[in-house]
């Protein structure tokens, strides 16, 4: 017998089954385990690591370069020329004053009787609407342009802007004409008024003056009485041939009251929109602050009250006498029939 065979007999390998042993027993000594499941993976992971961290490093350069967190700024409004002081008043000025205006030929208004009475009582109260920052600032280029152009003071022109349609948020501003069916647009120009209206005299303002590149209500062809820097423009040419220039003086008063028309309604517009624009120039440019009454009454006194005076008056004796006359005779001519 060989060696290794007895060497097996006497020494048995552990893990053989020994004879006479069921078959079918377990093997306690090996116990079977389930396969190991496989790690996931960890590209997902890696790549939103990856992508955070571009994201932050973007961030963190933005900011440093000033872009993240600071909002462009809004647009200035043109530098105010000089405070203009509060008016008092002059002999010489305003009654004195208005025959000269008239002698110069201004370009002159001539609202009907139906627009005075509802303009009265329009330029009587107080604007109820509430007008954003970011609307009037689109406005600030074209008056900077009108000023520099035609040399007249943009806080008279914001100011009659504010009195004729509160910055352009009337809402007919951009469509048909007024309640009087004679104006419209922005500056609400007349554009029925006699054989050559107002608007036709001025219309081609607008080619004096570089347009800027954007602005609200462009329209497709010019002139346009819609387009604010068409109307804008115009006006500013109309106030400066009425005698506007730079100061918020008397030629300032002059020039609004031409530019509503020479009667009782125009003395009070004329007296709001200078003091609304005198009261700009020495606290700054406020939207939907209202004139302050004792400006407003300041004003009147210096320029409007002398005018107001004048076309209130009675006529000149001889001519009250020549009127008695025509009425004397109309009476008996009505008598004889």
């Amino acid at each position: 017998m060989p060696i290794s065979t007895v060497y097996r007999l006497m020494w048995p390998d552990p893990k053989r089954p020994r004879a006479g042993a069921a078959a079918s027993a377990p093997d306690l000594a090996a116990p079977a385990f389930a396969p190991t499941p496989a790690p996931p993976s960890e590209r997902r992971a890696w790549i939103l690591a990856c992508s955070l961290g571009v994201l932050g490093v973007l961030v963190l350069v933005a900011a440093l370069a000033g872009v993240l967190g600071s909002a462009p700024s809004a647009p200035a409004p043109p530098p105010v020329l000089v405070a203009a002081a509060t008016p008092a008043p002059v002999p010489g000025v305003g009654a004195a004053s208005t025959s000269g205006a008239a002698s110069a030929a201004p370009i002159l208004a001539h609202p009907t009787s139906a627009q005075q009475r509802a303009d009265a009582g329009r330029f009587a109260g107080v604007p109820q609407v509430h007008i954003t920052g970011r609307w009037v600032q689109a406005f600030y280029p074209i008056y900077a342009t009108a000023q520099r152009t035609f040399g007249v003071n943009w806080l008279l022109l914001a100011s009659i802007h504010m009195q004729e349609t509160a910055f352009s948020t009337a809402p007919s501003t951009y469509r048909g004409l007024n309640f009087a069916h004679c104006c419209g647009g922005p500056m609400q120009f007349n554009v029925t008024n006699g054989p050559v209206s107002t608007w036709r005299l001025v219309r081609d303002s607008y080619r004096y003056g570089p347009r800027p590149a954007a602005y609200a209500h462009m329209t497709a062809r010019h002139p346009s009485i819609y387009d604010d820097f068409d109307s804008i423009m115009a006006a500013a040419r109309l106030l400066s041939a009425d005698g506007a220039g730079d100061t918020l003086d008397y030629s300032a008063w002059a020039a609004a009251y031409s530019y509503y028309g020479h009667d009782a309604t125009g003395v009070t517009y004329a007296d709001q929109v200078l003091a609304r624009a005198i009261g700009w120039s020495q606290h700054g440019f406020c939207i939907n602050c209202a004139a302050p009454a004792a400006l407003i009454q300041a004003v009147h006194a210096a320029y409007g009250a002398p005018v107001l005076a004048t076309l209130t008056a009675p006529p000149p004796a001889p001519a009250r006498a020549a009127l008695a006359r025509v009425a004397h005779g109309g009476a008996r001519v009505r008598a004889k029939s």
